[in-house]
């Protein structure tokens, strides 16, 4: 009797825990997560400097509830999780800090400012905290450890970079400092030693090129050679230096997350296998109802047909149960796409079958599915590109518009004849969305023009929009051409990861306003191009007078809210000019200012834009060149066996077999033996790799690497699995291969 209710116990504890981590990883929890960082990043814009100024009370509330729903969210990670492991975690124990720190930071700026003495919110620039450390956040965090585990290796270089940049000053100094030459402004010119140094900092990014060089040229045409040889090798061979470096690491790195997760996947798989197994005959198996119900419980919108396809790829022999191997294979099987395709007849088929089966309509119908269509209209779409950019009051050009509409639309309708109405406008059919969207723009465009142009509007902003549109029409080049359609796909599975690197910019950023705004703001004021008084002219500050910045009209650029900071930020990431808004700050401040810009260049510029651009070149690496998985090549083989399978390559370009709707059946045959004479009914095919994230191809390329037999070392190992276990540190043919 105890026992039993020992065991009912337990069971109801499970249950709950069960529900409890069903809970956590909801959707809406998420969701509401993301709100409350979102809430809480946005407070700087209506905090002192404020865009839309809010009293502190209000402001102060406000975070206190954001903090309140970060508390309980940890609260509720640490129910389902280990305490151990969630001790242990260190980004549960930042967000822990962080909290403390920011309600110690808001008593004591609460406190001062009831007595009227004003002090910093040091605490705002944690703020990206939450946004880093939540479980939600893992792949900004990937990028964060990238960036950790790429400085040991760059800054070796980066200190042998500012050591030639001193080397370059001092002789800099030794030239030009004793021969009295002056710059534009009439100010001594290479005299002070950190005043060299920052002025060829700024030469290493082109943005004060050649005007830093022209004093020295002027003298003597010799002198160029200085700036040459320094251009050479601190602009073009250390920031190359720079690149390699990071791309090396990044990738080293990469590997190192994906091969520990890939081992901590394959060590919970083995775990489950252990509590799912049953001994069959001599060896352990899992029975096919256990399989079929874990599938269910991890993918809970399986379709059945999509389950019975990896049954039986699992059990070859089909013998009622799963082997272990196989059974590991389970995660791989759930995460490979496969496009269940229900072809279906053409409506008119079905309504006018005579007519549409008629020589005629067949004839249209293979005219419109020969390459040689395409091509027709590739040429088209170059003619209009010239009639576009032709002068649109002629009538003969207006009239055109007209002509090329209704060719358009005659290529729509054509292709709806054609393919299945639902089938061409189908989930995966982004370029026949594309098109048709372009060609309803067009046709807008083109309708607006000619009421305009008929009636007595004259307004400029209806103007400009129809010529955009009309513009718009010339992305249908894209869809034309195969190579373009390649790249701009690419671009599109690699948008979510992009959108990562968008987190990590937004976090970099937003420190750097709030540090920004602390030290410069009310230090520079916009005033009305109107304003014509002598304040106006220096942008509210004496301490501008004569500057570049100020001549130059920068005095927007300010620290003065959130939005005008993030701006200024922007304009530093491009580099041109940068220098002058460095020197504009440090005259209204002090020169040690410029540390703040050069910092900020060093951290964004060098280090994450490199990063970023390691990225794209890994992803653009993979998209072109890695081939199926054996899982995949697996899924493939028994799709063809059971006869329900359809190749990638019958879809390119339009070429839709008959008409595909991605519904659900069951099989269109059990067998090999019922192999299709028409094909219709329900097939499948592996995803195309177009449709897969950079993310999943990253991830299966390492894999790859790793055997089916290989188990993986132990869970403490995997954790402190580091890149010099994965490379060896003395390489040689042997351990290389």
């Amino acid at each position: 009797m105890l026992f039993n209710s020992c065991s009912l116990f337990i069971n109801i504890f499970i249950l709950f825990v069960f529900r409890l981590y069903y809970f956590y990883n909801h959707w809406t929890m998420q969701v509401a997560i993301y709100f409350f960082i979102c809430v809480d990043l946005s407070l700087a814009l209506f905090e002192e400097p404020a865009l839309f100024p809010l009293p502190f009370l209000a402001t102060s509330i406000a975070e206190v509830l954001c903090l309140t729903a970060f508390f309980g969210r940890l609260v509720h990670f640490a129910k389902v999780t280990p305490q151990m492991v969630f001790w242990k975690d260190t980004k549960n124990i930042c967000i822990m800090v962080t909290i403390v720190l920011t309600l110690i930071d808001l008593i004591i700026y609460g406190s001062l400012e009831a007595v009227n003495i004003h002090s910093i919110r040091w605490s705002r620039a944690l703020r990206p905290v939450f946004l880093i450390n939540f479980p939600e956040s893992r792949q900004i965090r990937r990028t964060f450890r990238s960036i950790r585990n790429t400085l040991p290796d760059i800054l070796y270089v980066f200190l042998l970079f500012m050591f030639s940049v001193l080397i370059f000053s001092l002789m800099a100094l030794k030239l030009f400092g004793v021969r009295s030459l002056k710059t534009v402004e009439g100010l001594p010119y290479f005299t002070d030693i950190l005043e060299i140094a920052f002025e060829l900092y700024v030469l290493v990014t082109t943005a004060n090129s050649p005007d830093v060089m022209m004093p020295a040229y002027n003298f003597s045409r010799w002198y160029s050679l200085y700036f040459i040889t320094y251009i050479i090798i601190n602009t073009y061979i250390f920031m190359s230096v720079f690149l390699a470096v990071v791309y090396n690491n990044y990738r080293k790195h990469l590997k190192n997350e994906i091969l520990k997760l890939a081992y901590l996947k394959r060590r919970k798989m083995i775990e489950a296998f252990n509590i799912l197994k049953v001994k069959v005959g001599t060896e352990f198996v899992v029975t096919e109802a256990q399989w079929k119900r874990l599938a269910k419980i991890v993918m809970p919108h399986i379709s059945s047909p999509h389950l019975e396809l990896l049954l039986r790829i699992s059990d070859e022999g089909q013998k009622g149960h799963v082997d272990k191997m196989n059974f590991l294979r389970l995660a791989d099987l759930l995460n490979i796409q496969v496009v269940a395709i229900n072809i279906k007849r053409h409506p008119l088929e079905d309504w006018m079958p005579r007519v549409y089966q008629s020589s005629a309509s067949l004839l249209v119908q293979r005219m419109v599915r020969h390459r040689i269509f395409v091509w027709v209209y590739d040429v088209i779409i170059l003619v209009n590109a010239i009639f576009i950019a032709l002068d649109e009051k002629k009538p003969f050009i207006s009239n055109a518009e007209w002509l090329f509409l209704s060719l358009y639309i005659i290529e729509i309708l054509l292709k709806l004849y054609t393919y299945e109405p639902r089938a061409y406008f189908g989930r995966k059919q982004f370029w026949n969305w594309f098109d048709t969207l372009i060609i309803i723009a067009a046709l807008v465009a083109t309708v607006a023009n000619a009421t305009i142009q008929s009636g007595n509007y004259n307004s400029q902003q209806i103007l400009d929009i129809v010529l955009i549109l009309r513009i718009l029409r010339l992305l249908r080049i894209i869809v034309s051409i195969q190579r373009f359609r390649l790249i701009v796909t690419t671009l599109i599975n690699i948008g979510p990861t992009i959108l990562t690197f968008g987190g990590l910019v937004l976090v970099v950023y937003y420190v750097f306003a709030i540090i920004g705004m602390e030290a410069f703001q009310g230090k520079v004021w916009f005033f009305d191009p109107n304003f014509t008084t002598p304040e106006a002219q220096v942008c509210g500050n004496p301490a501008l007078t004569g500057s570049a910045f100020a001549r130059d009209h920068y005095c927007k650029n300010n620290f003065n809210d959130l939005a005008s900071s993030f701006i200024v930020l922007m304009e530093l990431t491009v580099v041109n000019q940068w220098h002058v808004l460095a020197g504009g700050f440090a005259l209204v401040t002090h020169q040690a200012a410029k540390l703040y810009f050069i910092s900020f260049h060093i951290v964004v510029v060098i280090l994450i834009v490199n990063i970023f651009i390691a990225f794209i070149l890994e992803a653009f690496f993979v998209a072109y060149s890695l081939e199926k998985s054996e899982v995949e090549t697996a899924i493939e083989k028994k799709i063809q066996e059971l006869g329900v399978g359809v190749q990638e390559e019958e879809m390119q370009d339009g070429k839709l077999i008959d008409n595909m709707d991605a519904k659900d059946s069951g099989f269109s045959g059990d067998d090999g033996d019922n192999k299709r004479k028409a094909l219709k009914g329900l097939y499948f095919r592996i995803a195309s790799k177009k449709y897969r994230t950079v993310d999943a191809l990253l991830q299966q390329m390492f894999e790859s690497e790793i055997t089916p037999e290989d188990e993986g070392p132990s869970l403490d190992e995997i954790l402190n699995l580091s890149p010099s276990d994965i490379y060896p540190k003395n390489p040689s043919f042997g351990n290389s291969a």
